[in-house]
């Protein structure tokens, strides 16, 4: 039986597109399309926090 280990992405606080393995990590994680997910970094930037309150359909976002 063979083991598939899932790149988990070096940096977890921001959302890299250009590495395949990275942007299917996120979609799974944040349990979105790839479509959804390029438009929540066009609108909020690459920050992992700020995506995932945009997706989830919280009201605001924070800023840090």
């Amino acid at each position: 039986m063979a083991y598939v280990f899932e790149s988990i992405p070096a940096q977890r606080s921001l959302i890299e597109l250009d590495n395949p393995r990275e942007l299917n990590w996120w979609i799974k994680r944040m349990d979105c399309s790839e479509q959804q997910l390029r438009q929540a970094v066009a609108q909020v930037g690459p920050s992992a926090a700020k995506v995932e309150q945009l997706l989830d359909g919280s009201d605001g976002i924070v800023t840090v």
